[in-house]
């Protein structure tokens, strides 16, 4: 069932969850903007800016994704990946596309016809931010988790994605998101092998995708062939408070007690969102907690951080 006839995303919307991995059809593989010419530019515009993060494909699955560009460099200029991206041997994100007022008009375009649609699952859509990837054949994205819902747009290339349950704990424990949406800390999120026999596997191509839901774990592993994603980010009133009761949880935790999962206890979820709240409101924007400005300031569009 699709939202809109002349949308350009689209999913099973009536078997859509927004914490449940599903797969993704698009029309945006020949949008100019996403062409490699004005990747080039753009990546032009954001040199010297905390709009790049990079690393060469030496970095596996495990590669903890906070230490990845330091432990394993690019070494080449942005225009020298990006133009010369099938033997570069790297992998480059361009961050917070939003910021640039023609890509933030490509978001707008892309998600303005399915937030209705979205919103009747998942109401009070903000924070839309825009992550454009990069990737030489044979590049492995490692092992993560990301603190938004994301819509995962495959636009040249292929790839292989990995998504498992929000909620599968064997993966990804309390604890670990616990400390992720305090601090941002990917430390407790380890990687295993045998975790691949859980995952949700979407191989996808130009016009292929997968929706993320927010702390799926996930991972990608690039074909044969350079490979360049969009993925296209938000926050919804239920993310901000699952954020939140996380936080509080985490707190909790630093105290010497063992709170039960989010979700598991509404009076305790609830009570723990208002605590978040007050917390929050009295420390300010950039505090920690909370590690997400998208808990302290709900704009329509993410912050660079």
């Amino acid at each position: 069932m699709y939202a809109n006839a002349s949308a350009l995303i689209d999913m099973d919307w009536e078997s859509f969850d927004p914490w449940r991995p599903q797969a993704v059809r698009h029309r945006l593989t020949e949008h100019p903007l996403l062409q490699p010419d004005q990747l080039v530019a753009l990546g032009k515009r954001f040199q010297g800016t905390t709009h790049l993060f990079t690393f060469n494909n030496h970095a596996g699955a495990d590669a903890n994704f906070d230490e990845v560009a330091r432990m394993y460099p690019n070494r080449r200029s942005v225009t020298e990946t990006l133009q010369q991206i099938n033997s570069a041997k790297a992998w480059m994100l361009l961050r917070h596309v939003q910021a640039d007022p023609a890509y933030r008009e490509l978001i707008n375009t892309a998600l303005d016809p399915i937030q209705p649609t979205i919103e009747r699952h998942d109401p009070g859509m903000y924070y839309r931010a825009g992550w454009i990837f990069v990737a030489s054949p044979h590049t492995t994205t490692p092992f993560h988790i990301d603190r938004n819902h994301g819509i995962l747009l495959q636009i040249r290339g292929t790839k292989k994605v990995y998504v498992w349950d929000q909620d599968d704990t064997a993966v990804c424990s309390e604890r670990a998101r616990d400390s992720f949406h305090s601090s941002h800390n990917l430390d407790l999120v380890k990687w295993q092998e045998e975790f691949r026999e859980r995952a949700h596997v979407f191989e996808v191509g130009p016009g292929m995708g997968a929706y993320i839901p927010i702390t799926s774990p996930h991972m990608v592993e690039t074909g044969t062939e350079p490979s360049i994603t969009i993925s296209l980010t938000y926050s919804t009133r239920a993310t901000r408070h699952n954020a939140m009761e996380h936080v509080l949880h985490d707190l909790m935790r630093r105290h010497g007690m063992s709170p039960p999962p989010v979700g598991k206890h509404k009076l305790l979820d609830d009570l723990s969102y208002m605590s978040a709240s007050a917390l929050i409101a009295m420390r300010g924007v950039g505090s920690r907690p909370p590690a997400c400005p998208s808990l302290a300031r709900k704009t329509a569009y993410a912050v660079a951080d």
